[in-house]
């Protein structure tokens, strides 16, 4: 790759912090959006915005087929079977909220169980806590071992009669951890329960194929894959989605409606109610173009070089630092304490130093309370993120460190 003219790309990368470089290592809370992809959200609302699937006039058809087109590159992008199965949302986090609400709601029960893992994103734990308000269900928890990978044998233990529904991340947003995820649904498959996975984490760094996988549910955002803020994806199964009554109630999504009666669109539609926000989805279109233009697997293997060098020199030359999660094939994710300093103390001081990391729980307490601590730093790299980077960063650390031990 040639990171000099990707980094082109992202004008924000010349920005000085307290007159340093910035060293942006936060890409796993949000990554940065490269020009094309700005571009474009101006030419949307420069030269194409009209309300999609409401007007005749050339405007409107214009913005609904370049937002038609997305799901359509969308589809292609995950492998779905049609682009009927996309949906598009603000985010991951509604995504599950609809299947927790809409595919909970109806088809769980008093007495019935889901299961999911310690290390999943609050979004993925507080929507199935409120359907325990409308049911007496039960959330069954996969513990992981002590390098961050799930314990399969425990997961598979905790099927019983009562067990309805899974839910997953594809990859830790904190240990980095990437899950044997069709390993995990062929399980549940095989006693008869469907399963969504949290691909969050997941899609800016790995190929997916919802069909080789057998996913019932896939979520994700376009914010975390060099996208704009505000728009998600859910792949459902048309069974489960024909099944599914709306998550949301309003235009777009109905077929007729009177005071007496209304009936609802076919799929896409029927979830995806109000004005969509057609021009960051179009705008996802071209981040996917993006990425596939360098390769999925350029930007994995470029990730991975980063997080293997800045790993082994953390370990080498950081006195008293502990990093957490060490599973094999894990994404470009470096959680870590240094001796017994606090993550915001440290993350403060090295935002002083151009260096813009992560600190806190990360929206995954109970995973905290499992290993045993308040929160940890987090670095997180990108496509454009570079060796001297990682050096500028591990530098800044030492001196930090130092500071405060």
């Amino acid at each position: 790759m040639d990171l000099t003219k990707i980094r082109e790309d992202y004008p924000i990368l010349d920005r000085k912090i307290y007159g340093r470089p910035l060293v942006y290592l936060d890409n796993t809370a949000t990554s940065q959006t490269p020009r094309e992809v700005v571009d474009s959200i101006v030419s949307g609302y420069t030269s194409t915005k009209a309300n999609v699937h409401r007007g005749v006039h050339t405007l409107s058809m214009e913005a609904t087929e370049l937002q038609e087109g997305a799901r359509r590159k969308v589809k292609e992008f995950i492998n779905a079977p049609s682009t009927d199965e996309i949906i598009f949302t603000r985010g991951t986090t509604e995504a599950i909220n609809l299947v927790a609400a809409s595919y909970g709601g109806t088809f769980l029960h008093d007495g019935d169980e889901i299961i999911l893992s310690v290390m999943e994103h609050h979004s993925n734990i507080v929507p199935w806590q409120l359907l325990q308000r409308r049911a007496d269900i039960r959330l069954r928890v996969i513990p992981i071992r002590e390098d961050g990978s799930l314990d399969m044998d425990a997961y598979r233990s905790l099927f019983n009669e009562h067990t309805r529904f899974v839910t997953v991340c594809h990859a830790s947003n904190v240990l980095g951890t990437v899950n044997p995820v069709k390993e995990i649904i062929a399980e549940a498959h095989s006693h008869g329960v469907p399963v969504l996975i949290d691909g969050a984490q997941a899609a800016p760094h790995l190929k997916i194929d919802v069909q080789d996988l057998d996913a019932d549910f896939y979520a994700f955002s376009a914010h975390k894959m060099y996208g704009p803020a505000g728009v998600g994806v859910l792949f459902g199964k048309r069974k489960y989605l024909e099944m599914m009554p709306p998550y949301q109630g309003g235009g777009e999504m109905i077929e007729t409606v009177s005071f007496e009666k209304t009936t609802f669109a076919e799929l896409p539609y029927k979830f995806e109610a109000g004005t969509p926000d057609f021009i960051g989805i179009a705008a996802l279109s071209k981040a996917i173009d993006y990425m596939q233009s360098i390769g999925i697997d350029a930007i994995a293997a470029h990730e991975h070089e980063l997080l293997e060098y800045t790993t082994k020199r953390m370990i080498e030359e950081i006195p008293g630092v502990k990093i957490y999660g060490t599973a094999p094939g894990k994404c470009a994710i470096i959680s870590f304490l240094v001796g017994g300093e606090h993550h915001y103390d440290m993350g403060m001081l090295l935002d002083k130093l151009g260096i813009a990391v992560r600190t806190g729980h990360h929206c995954a307490q109970p995973l905290m309370h499992s290993l045993g601590i308040e929160g940890t730093v987090r670095a997180s790299f990108a496509v454009y993120n570079t060796i001297e980077e990682c050096d500028l960063f591990l530098n800044a650390l030492k001196r930090v460190s130092a500071m405060l031990m």
